[in-house]
């Protein structure tokens, strides 16, 4: 039986760690992921789980230590944020080359510098490439939903890759909701025993892990690792649909809001979806056939499932909290556009990045980006492509 409860982001996913009660967490902390952690360590202290808990001097370590557990055939966990999930870097490429089923919640922050504590994706942004499956969700209750399923889907045997499930810092860590938690013996049974099929402290069956890897055969387990990531989207599909039987919530790779008749639509994720739904409620009752589409799996990209979700519109954009200075768009836009690029779409797609540094993203200011959207759709014409929504000028 479920729990209707009022919690934090931070106490949510704390309490979601809790109930998958893995074997290892090693972690340090980081503002605003601090409190997950600490109540974490708390609910070890206290007994409520079996957990070995790991106090490390760094995030490196934290990574380091957790790679270790989980290579040792131990369920792994940790979480961090912002310039500690940029100084996991290295271990981050261990941890998926090695094919490690860690989850790792990710409190979203803009990295240094200038130093800022408050919410962009610039962190995930920066890990995006590094073999990880990366989760987003619009509120507390999604980032408990995800972090659950995520043990599911990393641990499964066509897949076997570690998990980052993002949640915007502050705006969802700190932020106190009306959420459902689902009972422990039922998050147990869902995520079941976890069974390594290699693991360094089998010693019916010795292997190493980390070797030296040449030009003999890494070519070829990375081409494994790439093969994993394409299995990613069933399985994501999969878990999904057994998750909805205990839950009755509904999980995709992406949600379409009010997208099947839209005329303009955003793309968006994380918290920020929620301003734009309320926008597009705003329009809707204007008579403005506008849509959203909520992108909740980012890595690995469903790029042939967005592209046929978008072509039938007639303008798009593109919402990125977070640059990649490349002077080509944001990361979200960038992928966006070569998704759609070999389909059959005849739409124009512009990008806005918005609130880095975690500047806040009003309704009327998406409602300014659907007003050029209906400009764009009306005249064929594009001023300019990337746009940076909510700059002082």
């Amino acid at each position: 039986m479920s729990n209707q409860v009022a919690l934090t982001g931070n106490e949510v996913m704390a309490q979601a760690m809790r109930q998958i009660n893995p074997d290892v967490v090693a972690a340090y902390p980081i503002t605003p992921q601090t409190a997950m952690v600490q109540l974490f360590s708390q609910f070890v202290a206290d007994g409520k789980v079996d957990t070995e808990y790991v106090t490390v001097e760094s995030e490196h370590s934290a990574m380091s230590a957790t790679v270790g557990a989980s290579a040792a055939g131990s369920r792994a966990m940790t979480a961090t944020a912002a310039n500690g999930l940029a100084l996991m870097w290295e271990v981050l490429y261990i941890a998926s080359g090695t094919r490690l089923p860690i989850v790792m919640p990710v409190v979203n922050r803009a990295l240094s510098g200038p130093i800022n504590i408050h919410c962009d994706h610039s962190d995930a942004m920066g890990a995006r490439d590094s073999g990880w499956i990366q989760f987003f969700a619009e509120n507390g209750q999604e980032a408990y939903d995800n972090a659950i399923q995520a043990v599911r889907i990393s641990e499964h045997e066509d897949v076997r890759l570690p998990s980052i499930v993002n949640l915007d810092g502050f705006i969802i860590s700190h932020a106190v909701e009306n959420l459902e938690i689902l009972a422990d013996e039922d998050v147990e049974e869902f995520v079941g025993d976890y069974q390594a099929d290699n693991y360094l402290l089998n010693s019916e069956d010795p292997i190493a892990v980390g070797p030296l890897d040449l030009q003999d055969f890494y070519f070829e387990h990375k081409m494994q690792q790439a093969v994993a990531a394409s299995n990613v989207k069933d399985v994501v599909l999969e878990v999904a649909k057994e998750y909805e039987e205990i839950s009755g919530r509904e999980y995709g790779l992406f949600e379409e809001y009010k997208l099947d008749d839209a005329e303009v639509a955003v793309v968006a994720l994380g918290s920020t979806t929620g301003t734009a739904k309320a926008a597009v409620d705003n329009l809707r009752e204007q008579g403005v056939k506008a849509g959203l589409l909520k992108i909740r799996l980012y890595r690995p990209f469903p790029a042939e499932e967005i592209a046929n979700a978008l072509k039938d519109l007639d303008a798009v954009a593109i919402l990125d909290r977070a640059d990649t200075f490349s002077t080509t768009g944001g990361p979200v836009y960038i992928d966006t556009r070569a998704a759609l690029y070999d389909s059959d779409a005849d739409l124009e797609v512009v990008n806005y990045v918005y609130g880095l540094g975690g500047r806040d993203i009003k309704v009327e200011e998406i409602e300014s980006v659907f007003e050029d959207l209906q400009q764009i759709a009306e005249t064929g014409n594009v001023e300019q492509k990337i746009n940076y929504l909510g700059v002082r000028e």
